[in-house]
């Protein structure tokens, strides 16, 4: 069943993004959640959050509301839901802890299966999710003894529903240094499918071996990684990134791949990612 709030008290501030804020509140139960807050233009972004966290309920890859219900500001100026607060922060915050280094491989494999099982969920029922990056990506307490978090998809606001009949021709509100270059561009194509979320995995993995975004003309950037990394992730990230959309595995697919799947080994031999398009 849902909490009962009652009594919210202002806790902290936790970021500001594109589309609002987000504080963190407790309730008269002493229950934190996760306020995320946008002025009332941006109700419809909102919305569609909050409408998909409802479809995807207790999915353990998805980011919970903890409120059925959409509120609107007393002074009718802005809108606001409640959500789980992810008390481990945020991927990119993860990584950045990293000073550039990469993380551990078993880490990077662990965090690529659980951020695949949420796109696999999203794709199965006609969503995507169009704006996947580590700062959208949100850790809390694992449920596995020795394992230093789960993760769960967050941020909805620019996602494709199933019910979507007008197609944008890009993704203009998303993070270029994440899109596919199929959304860039003059000759970017008009129609939003999962395989855009597949190269943006590409560039999460890619980011948690230590790798940078280069940008290529206004608004194309490759993704540069000069350290060595180990023939499945090689494989795994050339499935990922495919040139042409209809060549990028798919989240089903990738779940069966043995860099998520199978036990980490020692390897003889490494590939090295110099450029990846």
């Amino acid at each position: 069943c849902w909490p009962i709030f009652f009594r919210l008290e202002f806790v902290c501030f936790l970021g500001r993004g594109s589309f609002g804020s987000v504080t963190l509140i407790r309730d008269s139960k002493h229950r934190l959640h996760a306020e995320k807050s946008s002025p009332i233009a941006y109700m419809e972004s909102l919305k569609k959050e909050h409408r998909i966290m409802l479809r995807f309920r207790n999915h353990p890859r998805i980011v919970q509301t903890t409120n059925p219900n959409l509120h609107i500001g007393i002074n009718l100026d802005h809108c606001y839901m409640y959500m789980e607060f992810a008390s481990k922060g945020t991927l990119h915050n993860f990584i950045s802890s990293f000073s550039g280094q990469p993380m551990p491989e078993d880490m990077i494999r662990r965090a690529a299966l659980m951020i695949l099982q949420g796109l696999e969920a999203l794709h199965s029922h006609g969503y995507v999710h169009c704006d996947l990056k580590p700062a959208n990506v949100l850790l809390f307490p694992s449920k596995i003894v020795g394992e230093p978090w789960d993760l769960k998809l967050a941020d909805f606001g620019l996602s494709k529903e199933p019910s979507c009949t007008n197609l944008r021709s890009s993704l203009s509100g998303g993070t270029k240094e994440y899109m596919p270059p199929e959304s860039l561009g003059p000759n970017r194509v008009k129609m939003i499918g999962p395989a855009v979320d597949m190269w943006a995995l590409g560039c999460v993995v890619l980011q948690m071996y230590g790798g940078r975004p280069v940008k290529m003309g206004e608004c194309c950037y490759k993704w540069r990684l000069p350290r060595l990394v180990s023939p499945l992730a090689n494989d795994f990230l050339r499935r990922c990134m495919a040139l042409q959309p209809s060549r990028r595995a798919t989240a089903a697919d990738l779940l069966k791949h043995p860099f998520v799947c199978t036990k980490p080994k020692s390897y003889d031999s490494f590939s090295t990612v110099l450029l990846l398009s």
